[in-house]
């Protein structure tokens, strides 16, 4: 099998990550140093980071599902291709109690590919997928397969146009499969130090993007004219947000938000004050705790499926615009 992650939970928050007056104690975490710019794709890297320099720079989101981790943390660290029928479909109904963002791009073809290419969604470690651009034109996918795949196999399937592999690009040497060709590095979210700052931790999913998320899309329409003045002057006086990520583990979230945030409490505090969500923000992630130098927010992930939906839709109220 590729690339496994070597923890079991997925850890979030740094030992020096400072919660709001009588929060509890903050977990620790190990945090990765962050690098200037990811060059050319390295299957060494965690998922998030890995993926950026096939990330076209025009792209807007991102997110990334670590299959191989969700098989470590669920108890099925061998399961591939080649594992029996029930162990397979008992390992992806768990995933559903999980922060997992994607399903598996495969698995709505994944019966076609086993019987007729030998393939299937369980020979994937990892999938990411990005949107954004005039109309969505620059929204495309990776697919990592493991180091041991026959990608003649997957060539095939391509070639025979089955299902999201129909017109992709085979790259033999790094068992990568991607919607078009990948972009030049200068060209791509890996030549964006601020973009790879933000990735690199363990995770089972990873949510990236560009700016930060209208009122309206969090706490619905027409919400934002109905606050009082307190919630008011606190929405207003947020710092501008270019952008962030949330890192999904099996027990924490790890939210990072860029260095020097001067508003890092306010924004983990933003939940208290604001309109509620749906659902309700603080059931979903809680215990939210603060580090206003590095810009990292953490949480206990209290329901995960809840937790991926609502990144999914942008409902996280500590990524809204100052106004």
């Amino acid at each position: 099998m590729g690339r496994i992650g070597g923890m079991v939970a997925a850890v979030i928050v740094l030992t020096g990550l400072a919660g709001c007056s009588g929060d509890p104690d903050p977990v620790k975490q190990q945090v990765p140093e962050p690098e200037v710019a990811v060059a050319e794709y390295d299957a060494s890297k965690e998922p998030s980071a890995a993926v950026l320099a096939l990330v076209p720079a025009t792209a807007t989101t991102l997110q990334v599902t670590d299959f191989d981790q969700l098989r470590l943390v669920l108890g099925f660290a061998t399961l591939d291709g080649a594992t029996p029928a029930p162990e397979r479909d008992r390992f992806w109904r768990r995933t559903r109690r999980t922060a997992a963002l994607s399903e598996g791009l495969l698995r709505p073809a994944d019966q076609r590919l086993r019987n007729q290419f030998g393939i299937s969604q369980d020979d994937v470690a990892w999938e990411a997928s990005w949107s954004g651009g005039t109309d969505g034109a620059d929204g495309g996918w990776v697919l990592a397969f493991h180091d041991d795949m026959a990608m003649a196999a997957v060539h095939r399937a391509v070639e025979a146009g089955v299902g999201p592999l129909a017109g992709a690009v085979v790259d033999d040497a790094r068992h990568l499969v991607t919607a078009t060709a990948p972009p030049a590095a200068a060209d791509s979210w890996g030549a964006d130090p601020a973009l790879v700052a933000l990735t690199g931790s363990e995770a089972v999913s990873t949510y990236v993007e560009r700016g930060c998320t209208p009122f309206a899309t969090v706490f619905g329409a027409g919400m934002e004219e109905q606050l009082a003045a307190a919630p008011a002057a606190a929405l207003h006086g947020l710092d501008e947000l270019d952008a962030w990520s949330v890192a999904l583990g099996t027990e924490l979230v790890t939210v990072q938000l860029g260095e020097a945030r001067s508003d890092a409490f306010d924004r983990v505090r933003l939940a208290e004050v604001m309109p509620p969500t749906d659902p309700e923000f603080g059931l979903v992630m809680s215990r939210g705790v603060a580090d206003p130098s590095s810009g990292r927010l953490g949480y206990t992930l209290a329901d995960p499926p809840a937790a991926a939906r609502m990144v999914r839709e942008r409902r996280l109220p500590f990524t809204v615009c100052p106004s």
